[in-house]
């Protein structure tokens, strides 16, 4: 939290407003992040959040095809695992979590030409320590595949693949880190629309050389999978340039500037790098992984193809709760709000469970049938979709705690307690390594599945501890309303259950265009079971308890 100096001007009283701001509704539709205005940008960063994910499930697909689970595809797993994994930082609003009110207070003590000023030494000085970085990082790629991938022998020719496939892919996380820190400030200007099509470049490249086969080009695997390590510097690079267009139309200029480490530029990372660390969380433990999966042949393509699998739920809720439900959780925080605060946040943790559960129930079930119409294919083969399928139902079973912490995580940084989730992650990567060597000895890629989905358990049960806020006001009929709807929850996804284990025995789900269908038929079965039982529509619990809430 930060504290008001002498020079910042004094708060403005809100009554005495304009005319039309006295109006209550209209002061509510003012402030609240909910209002039509952010609901809008909101509408517009997921369904492009929703493409490019879909996009990245397509690139996949066809890796699967053309490489198979063979080396090829374990040592390009294992180039895009840390490129990925910074994408996957900065893609889902943690630089945005430091930067943007860093800059609007900026611009509000010291005018639009301080923050510019902010903003261009930011991306000097972070800028040059990224690419330092990554240039350290590329001439250590060897001992990198060493940590990640311990499982190889030095003289495996598959390690030799590996460690010039990470070279290549390697610069695309310094160009990824310069794109987050400009499309930051293309948010703090409330231009979004760059923001959420940039990222589609890189997928949209990746996929026109896996094309290359139907062109009647043949390269080796070995030399695909060197291609695409490089095409994700590239694309990133075009990404990069897209982005800097849309800084050079903002109306306050940004120039680069000499590179200084001041006091703004400090508390830029006591706040970005926690939220940077915690936003990684799923993934460090998804990387945690990688050391068992090494000792097991073929084990690190099939957890690629399963976490890309896993990831479509986790990511495109997740990224809705980054979008819809931070801002408005920091909105109750700010103002006071702290029996709002707590309502929104119980209603965030049930609507999560009811999107998440069915998912988790889906892939558990339908794992063999999801990886053999998804996957087997060209150089995938019924054994490799097998052993996938293995590792993506162990998996699965971790999805509700991992979509759970990402609901707690936009709890506490509402709060701006940043360092809690982070120090949450970073123990779970600890706790996961030993985890998922255990499963993996004990059942091999299931296990391996298992011992992440454990790892998500302890995680979120961590991070609920941290971000449980008891309300010394809730009264008994709060509390049996919260257990009745746990209970509606609980009926409604074994009524889900059934229907598909009812529909896995009479459809050939194995076919893709049948999956498909049977998946949109699924979300509206799954509606409609929801409102039987009360979870939606008219008689969702939820209202009733709102509405004690207010009365109280």
């Amino acid at each position: 939290m930060t504290t008001q100096s002498p020079q910042d001007p004094a708060p403005q009283d809100p009554t005495r407003q304009d005319p039309a701001r006295q109006d209550p509704a209209r002061d509510k539709s003012a402030g609240d992040p909910g209002a039509k205005g952010p609901v809008r940008s909101g509408l517009i960063v997921a369904g492009a959040a929703a493409f490019s994910r879909i996009l990245g499930f397509v690139r996949d697909v066809m890796i699967a095809a053309v490489l198979g689970a063979g080396p090829a595809a374990e040592t390009l797993a294992i180039a895009l695992r840390l490129p990925n994994l910074a994408r996957r930082m900065v893609s889902e609003g943690a630089v945005n979590a430091g930067f943007v009110p860093l800059h609007a207070q900026i611009a509000g003590t010291g005018g639009a030409a301080a923050a510019a000023g902010f903003a261009g030494r930011a991306l000097t000085t972070i800028g040059l320590v990224i690419i330092a970085l990554s240039a350290l990082a590329t001439l250590a790629a060897g001992a990198l595949i060493a940590l990640l991938a311990g499982g190889f022998a030095s003289d495996d020719p598959a390690r030799d693949i590996a460690v010039t496939a990470t070279r290549l892919a390697l610069p695309a996380i310094a160009v990824m880190t310069l794109s987050a820190l400009i499309g930051a400030v293309l948010a703090a200007h409330g231009r979004f629309l760059a923001i959420s099509l940039s990222p589609l470049v890189v997928n949209l490249a990746m996929i026109a050389l896996l094309a290359a086969p139907l062109l009647g080009l043949a390269p080796t695997q070995k030399h695909m999978a060197f291609a695409l390590a490089a095409t994700m510097s590239l694309g990133s690079l075009m990404q990069l340039a897209l982005l800097a267009r849309a800084l050079r139309r903002l109306p306050g200029a940004v120039r680069l500037s000499r590179p200084a480490f001041d006091a703004d530029q400090r508390r830029l990372v006591r706040l970005a790098l926690p939220a940077l660390i915690a936003a990684a969380g799923s993934q460090l433990l998804l990387l945690a992984a990688m050391p068992a999966a090494s000792t097991m042949p073929g084990a690190l393509a099939f957890l690629h193809y399963a976490e890309r699998v896993f990831l479509l739920p986790l990511g495109l809720i997740a990224a809705l709760a980054g979008i819809v439900l931070l801002p408005r959780l920091a909105y109750q925080a700010a103002t006071g709000m702290q029996s709002g605060f707590r309502t929104l946040a119980r209603r965030a943790r049930f609507d999560a469970l009811l999107l998440a559960l069915p998912a988790a129930i889906g892939l558990v079930l339908l794992a063999q049938p999801i990886t053999t119409a998804l996957f087997a294919r060209g150089a995938f083969d019924a054994a490799d979709a097998r052993a996938t399928a293995g590792l993506l139902a162990g998996l699965a079973c971790g999805l509700p705690f991992a979509v759970l912490t990402r609901i707690n995580e936009q709890i506490l940084f509402a709060r701006q307690r940043m360092r809690a989730p982070a120090l949450v992650a970073l123990a779970s990567f600890a706790l996961s390594l030993p985890a998922c060597a255990l499963g993996a000895n004990l059942a091999g890629a299931t296990g391996l599945g298992l011992g992440i989905a454990c790892a998500f358990a302890g995680q979120w049960l961590a991070l609920h501890r941290v971000a449980r806020d008891r309300d010394p006001h809730r009264r008994p009929r709060h509390t049996v309303l919260i257990r009745w709807r746990l209970a509606r929850l609980i009926a409604a996804n074994t009524a889900f259950a059934l229907f598909v284990l009812g529909a896995d025995a009479f459809l050939p789900l194995n076919s893709l265009p049948v999956l498909i269908a049977f998946c949109l038929a699924a979300m509206l079965v799954y509606g409609l079971i929801a409102m039987l039982t009360g979870l939606a529509g008219r008689h969702d619990p939820r209202r009733r308890l709102h509405r004690s809430h207010r009365a109280a």
